[in-house]
């Protein structure tokens, strides 16, 4: 991390430039919509021997025994200790120990910096002297230049009428000023320290002045960590103000350092915010600290944020106990839920998260994590801290476990695998999420209700079961593939799955008409076989080669036990399509298993063409043989219904991948219904990514689902996408559509310029903010404005439009 260091006398206008030019704060690289060019890395200069013996190289060599002079013309070539100095002439004097150099002078140190110059005077060990007409550039690309420079002590240099660029120079005219640079009547380079210092600086853009400043100082390209002064920030908000970020990075010790960063506002006071950060042998950890003494609660009225002192604790670590085993922790801690939102904090305060989803929860958790070569073991303890007011309802989870191995050996000829999960959760509150438009406007699934005896299936779901929920999977998994003299390819399979289930459901108003209230205990036993058949044909043209594979698979296996009679919390997810066709237990989790025979149909055609490109697709369907149909049973959350797999016969399933090359793709992925042939999901998406110009398109459309509460039909496109117009300038662009409401929701267009060492952009900013629970989002418009200089640092300003 780099810091600038400044004189406190100077810190004030220091801020008033950069208000200026906006907010310098150094923002990850993710945040960013424009970063630099990546320039290709030098190659590292010839390693000398440092063995205090010169070698000189010239056209001719003149000693002069009386005055104790060495005297090399044409070409002249030294080499000293790692450093190496080529001239048109070169003079040492034995008895001053000097080295004086004339005429296109290159001198290059151990360390790859080159200094050019037209006259130099050192001493024999570098430590002293001046040069003339100097120029240097270093190792990282960064470039100084001035009219003279005296070295002293052999850590100090001075540079006289003195200028610093990380610009590289124009190639067609190398006198040309660069993009940037900062003038200085004197530039100060302590190696010592490691710090540069500018006396009566001034910001010049294409050799134009823009910006003064007395004195400013800033670590060298060298360093990687500096205590000082980091780049101000600045936001605002109608609660607290015009807010300015002050940030002081300590680099303490080289492996632990601290931000201190009090963000000044104009109606809330001095918000206090700290970060301690420290790296070990095997791992690092981090703490932050917020606090603020409100001046005026009452700007928060009615809302978690009216109380005199507010703010939190976060921290995060994660450590390796061998090369196989990490452990490590999420935590947080806040005084109040809305304080992160109202303050624009953590993951609130990036604007370009506006096609991203705010979070809801922030997670606390205590891990412990193992891999091997064959396996995976994970267990963790996890508390949901809810940021929108609802903490009741979400649980407590203490611990989840996973577990699963590969047996490296055969057994019976096949793969024998085994598979394990443990869960223990707790919740205090019922949530109900309604699926009606009378149960909408009348809310009658929320926990307030006149009449609970209202929340009914056909009215609402019951999303989070309150109580104690406690499960236990255990699963082994044997299969092995032949092939026959014919190419036919026969996998039979057999798991056998068993479920431990404890369940202490909450007798609250409405659970009942869903589930079982109080204690139940049940086992649940799910063995299975199966046999699964592919058999490809292989067609050869002179223009590429298809394959083309009929798969079908038999599942052979009882009814699901308690089907829809317990808590349902890690499957409520169900979404049939091509990726899941042939899984053998299409729930997205453990607490739903899938029971009953059932037999997997489809062909996969897949051609790669001679000249590049391929095509793959697949279509199939499911049919249910016997027993019961897991997918039919309505659980709590409708697990299924809808789905398209709750009928006998399933509805049919496609995928369509094509790439023509390596730059472009398309894919499709669709449902239809197996008797209408009306299409019930259908998403289609394209990607091309070229030199000057990617874009990417993406179009959904979703037939209505009651039974998850989705009423109509949904249809939209999100499109995005950036054109390089010129060597150096990028327009960027995303939007997201909505067809069924005929308005585009959400959109960001930019602009900007971005070279090896500067950049300058623009974007206009749509985004969604909750800003009181249980409210319509409102939509937030803003313009970022970003301006960056390599080595210098980067300035970020969002002005809001409303």
């Amino acid at each position: 991390m780099r810091a600038f260091a400044m004189r406190p006398a100077v810190l004030a206008l220091t801020l008033v430039l950069s208000a200026a030019v906006g907010n310098l704060t150094p923002r990850p690289a993710a945040a960013q919509s424009f970063t630099y060019n990546p320039r290709p890395p030098k190659p590292p200069p010839p390693r000398v021997a440092n063995d205090n013996q010169m070698l000189v190289q010239a056209a001719e060599v003149d000693y002069d025994t009386n005055n104790s002079r060495v005297s090399a013309v044409g070409n002249v070539q030294l080499f000293y200790n790692g450093t190496s100095v080529e001239a048109d002439r070169v003079i040492y004097d034995q008895k001053t120990k000097r080295l004086h150099a004339e005429g296109n002078i290159r001198m290059t140190d151990a360390e790859g910096k080159i200094t050019y110059a037209n006259s130099l005077d050192l001493s024999d060990d570098y430590r002293d002297g001046f040069v003339d007409s100097l120029r240097v550039e270093t190792e990282d690309q960064t470039r100084m230049a001035a009219t003279r420079a005296d070295r002293s002590k052999g850590n100090t240099t001075v540079f006289e009428n003195g200028v610093y660029t990380a610009c590289a120079p124009c190639k067609d005219d190398p006198k040309k000023p660069p993009l940037w640079q900062v003038k200085g009547a004197r530039i100060i380079h302590d190696q010592t320290e490691k710090m540069l210092y500018f006396e009566n600086a001034q910001l010049e853009f294409f050799g134009v002045p823009l910006a003064y400043i007395p004195y400013f100082s800033t670590p060298d390209p060298t360093v990687k960590r500096k205590s000082g002064f980091l780049m101000p920030g600045y936001t605002s908000s109608t609660a607290f103000g015009f807010g300015v970020d002050i940030p002081y990075y300590w680099a303490i010790a080289p492996d632990y350092d601290a931000t201190f960063t009090p963000r000044i506002t104009s109606k809330q006071g001095v918000l206090m915010q700290a970060e301690f950060r420290q790296r070990l042998s095997n791992g690092a950890y981090q703490v932050r600290l917020y606090g603020i003494d409100q001046m005026n609660r009452n700007a928060f009225a009615g809302q978690p944020g009216d109380r005199q002192f507010r703010g939190g604790i976060d921290t995060k670590g994660q450590f390796a106990l061998n090369d196989k085993w990490v452990f490590g922790w999420d935590g947080i801690l806040l005084f109040d839920y809305m304080f992160l939102s109202d303050y624009r904090l953590a993951q609130y305060r990036d604007p370009f998260n506006s096609f991203m989803s705010l979070p809801t929860e922030a997670i606390s958790q205590l891990y412990l994590t193992g891999v091997g070569s064959r396996s995976f073991f994970d267990i963790r303890a996890i508390h949901y801290l809810s940021l929108s007011g609802n903490q009741q309802t979400v649980p407590v989870v203490y611990p989840v476990l996973d577990y699963s191995n590969v047996l490296n050996y055969p057994v019976f000829g096949g793969e024998f695998s085994t598979k394990t999960n443990f869960v223990n959760l707790s919740r205090e509150q019922a949530l109900f999420d309604p699926i009606t438009t009378q149960a909408n406007t009348a809310g009658l699934c929320t926990t307030t209700s006149a009449d609970p005896r209202a929340r009914l299936p056909t009215q609402c779901l019951l999303r989070a079961t309150p109580g104690t929920y406690t499960r236990l999977t255990a699963q082994a998994e044997w299969r092995r593939s032949f092939t026959d003299p014919l190419g036919q390819i026969w996998t039979p399979f057999a798991i056998l799955r068993a479920d431990a289930i404890n369940a202490n459901v909450s007798n609250q108003p409405g659970v009942a008409n869903f589930l079982p209230t109080g204690d139940t205990q049940a086992l649940r036993l799910m063995p299975t076989v199966g046999l699964e058949y592919r058999y490809p044909f292989i067609n050869v043209q002179p223009w590429g080669t298809t394959t083309i594979e009929p798969i079908a698979q038999i599942i052979i296996r009882p009814n699901e036990t308690y089907a829809g009679r317990l808590p349902n919390e890690d499957a409520q997810s169900m979404v049939f399509d091509a990726s899941n066709l042939f899984s053998v237990d299409k729930f997205s989790g453990y607490d739903r298993v899938e029971g009953g025979g059932r037999a997997n149909v489809g062909v996969q055609a897949t051609t790669q063409f001679d000249r590049g490109g391929t095509i793959n697709v697949l279509f199939g369907q499911s049919y249910q043989l016997f027993g019961m149909n897991s997918f039919a049973v309505q659980d709590a959350n409708n697990t299924g219904i809808g789905s398209g797999l709750d009928k006998t016969v399933s509805d049919y399933v496609a995928r369509v991948d094509y790439s023509p090359n390596r730059t472009t793709t398309f894919s499709m992925r669709s449902r239809f219904d197996q008797q209408t042939m009306n299409v019930q999901r259908f998403e289609a998406e394209a990607k091309a990514n070229f030199d000057r110009w990617s874009v990417a398109l993406t179009y959904g459309n979703y037939a209505a689902d009651p039974a998850l509460g989705y009423l109509d039909r949904r249809e939209g496109i999100l499109g995005s996408g950036s054109v390089k117009v010129a060597p150096n300038w990028v327009v960027t662009g995303a939007a997201r559509w909505d067809l069924t409401a005929n308005t585009i929701n959400q959109y960001v267009v930019g602009a900007g310029y971005v070279d090896d060492c500067f950049t300058l952009a623009a974007s206009y900013v749509t985004s969604l903010n909750y800003a009181v629970v249980g409210a319509t989002p409102q939509t937030n418009q803003t313009v970022m404005l970003t301006l960056g200089m390599r080595t210098v640092g980067n300035v970020s300003l969002p002005v809001p439009v409303n």
